[in-house]
């Protein structure tokens, strides 16, 4: 009788990003006898360590009949080293697919549903395409104020948690949707410099051009251990982190990255994904800013009313005293858009360079300063005063240099290899900034992946220009990503405009 010794482990060094996949000839044993296909989602086992993976079949040779293949992440999530044999069989139902079902047919998602959903996704039990299925399920404003704060407890409940044993754990976070507005380091700069214990975990970017965590990745270490972490913020009263090296809401980097391959937004799930983080971290107080403009996230103030209203509520039900701020969105904030390119913006502010963009500047000023006034550091009204001179007198640069040295080091910022200005067609004056399309064409030269791709702004709105004149460059690092970001450019001139025509 034919005993199953398991199949051969192999490396195929596949970057599958976070997806697991196990690679299985058509021809393998195990494939006939389980009636395996493409997609089909298998119990892999080691004997040790265990994990749900999507199956791909391969034809040609590239795996033998007796060899399991791995991307990446399963290799890693299985802890293999190479000799191994394992064990496939037929993955058990996701059970919680059904409440997925159910909201995308019009039901509620309830704290139960919403645990079993989120416990499942962090345990890798969801494929790409039930994943896919869920962020559809709740984007723009299908989730109810219920149901966000049932999402938001669940994403909270599948994680760690840290306490700081303070009263005062400032946070703050904007809600994106307009390039290149990195105000965050500075924030926590000026209000370390003040002496408030200030934790700050960011996502990486979901469909803009950059995140925090992947500005900060620039400069210094952001993949903190939860120790690392307290040890930073023990030293200087706060960090820089990725959320996703801490394990906080662990999930929430998952949906990320099917929002950001789906291009998609939920308001919901944008609540959960804020708050769940900022109580895992252990914050007490959130300012939270949220940019509206015509071609930013939130476009109109009656949107940003809805938004803040689920914020502020979601917060209070979970013990967060949320401060929100509505911001211009109608233009990107500083020169760059793109990590290398703001990482420059956010020195630059720092060090007080007269070069430095005045719009980042103050922004960030204004911001640290409302949460000096809601810490209680200065009255009412004079925030702004007090964050002004942290910053004029060096003490939010030398803060900064010092939570970048105690996370790792100060990196050198890179540039890039390839650089197209794009020019003026008639004299005028500058009248509209397209915030997407500059993201878009920020992404298609490479950004965030790319460290130094992205878009420079050479103008503002108001600006008086010239025909011929530069209004902004793409950086990019190889020269097929730079003929993407031309080409799109071609076909969408209202990136900006001057004197109402595109150029």
């Amino acid at each position: 009788m034919y005993k199953n010794k398991g199949l051969e482990v192999l490396r195929l060094g596949i970057d599958s990003h976070q997806e697991r996949i196990v690679y299985l000839n058509a021809d393998c044993h195990v494939v006939q006898s389980e009636g395996f296909t493409s997609h089909s989602r298998v119990c892999v086992d080691t004997g040790i360590e265990s994990i749900i993976a999507s199956v791909n079949i391969t034809h040609n040779g590239l795996v033998t009949s007796d060899q399991a293949a791995f991307s990446e992440a399963a290799w890693r999530a299985l802890g293999l080293k190479g000799g191994e044999r394992v064990m496939i069989k037929h993955a058990k139902p996701v059970n919680s697919m059904s409440h997925v079902r159910s909201k995308l047919y019009g039901g509620k998602l309830d704290y139960p549903a919403c645990l079993e959903i989120v416990s499942d996704i962090q345990s890798g039990q969801y494929s790409d395409i039930q994943l896919s299925s869920f962020v559809s399920a709740c984007t723009a404003d299908r989730l109810s104020n219920e149901e966000t704060l049932a999402l938001t407890r669940s994403m909270i409940d599948v994680g760690e948690r840290i306490s700081w044993d303070q009263p005062l754990v400032m946070d703050k976070h904007c809600v994106g949707g307009l390039p290149g507005n990195r105000t965050t380091p500075i924030v926590v700069a000026i209000v370390a410099a003040c002496g408030l214990i200030m934790p700050k975990t960011s996502s990486r970017a979901i469909t803009s051009p950059a995140g925090t965590a992947d500005t900060m990745e620039v400069l210094t270490n952001v993949e903190l251990t939860q120790e690392k972490m307290q040890q930073v913020v023990a030293q200087e009263g706060a960090c820089l982190a990725w959320g996703g090296s801490v394990s906080l809401s662990p999930a929430d980097d998952i949906i990320i990255r099917i929002e950001r391959a789906l291009n998609l937004d939920s308001e919901g799930q944008l609540v959960a994904s804020v708050l769940s983080k900022k109580v895992a971290a252990g914050s007490t107080h959130v300012l939270i800013d949220i940019p509206v403009g015509p071609t930013a996230k939130v476009r109109s103030f009656e949107q940003a009313r809805k938004l803040e209203d689920k914020l502020v509520k979601t917060g209070k039900a979970l013990g967060l005293e949320v401060l929100v701020h509505r911001s211009d969105g109608s233009q990107p904030v500083g020169r760059g858009i793109g990590p290398a390119l703001e990482a420059r913006d956010i020195l630059s502010v720092l060090k007080n360079h007269s070069s430095a963009p005045v719009d980042l500047r103050d922004r960030a000023v204004y911001l640290a300063g409302l949460m000096l006034e809601m810490a209680g550091v200065v009255d009412s009204g004079a925030g702004v005063l007090k964050a002004q001179e942290v910053l004029d007198s060096g003490e939010a640069y030398q803060k900064f240099i010092a939570i970048c040295e105690t996370q790792g080091g100060l990196k050198e910022i890179p540039k890039s290899s390839h650089q197209v200005d794009h020019l003026a067609s008639c004299s005028g004056i500058v009248t509209h900034f397209n915030n997407r399309c500059l993201a878009q064409l920020a992404r298609l030269a490479g950004a965030p992946n790319s460290k130094v791709a992205g878009v420079e702004l050479l103008v503002r709105l108001g600006d008086r220009v010239e025909k011929g004149q530069p209004l902004f460059r793409i950086h990019a690092n190889a020269k097929g990503e730079m003929e993407y970001a031309l080409d799109f450019l071609a076909q969408h001139s209202d990136c900006c405009q001057v004197s109402g025509e595109t150029v």
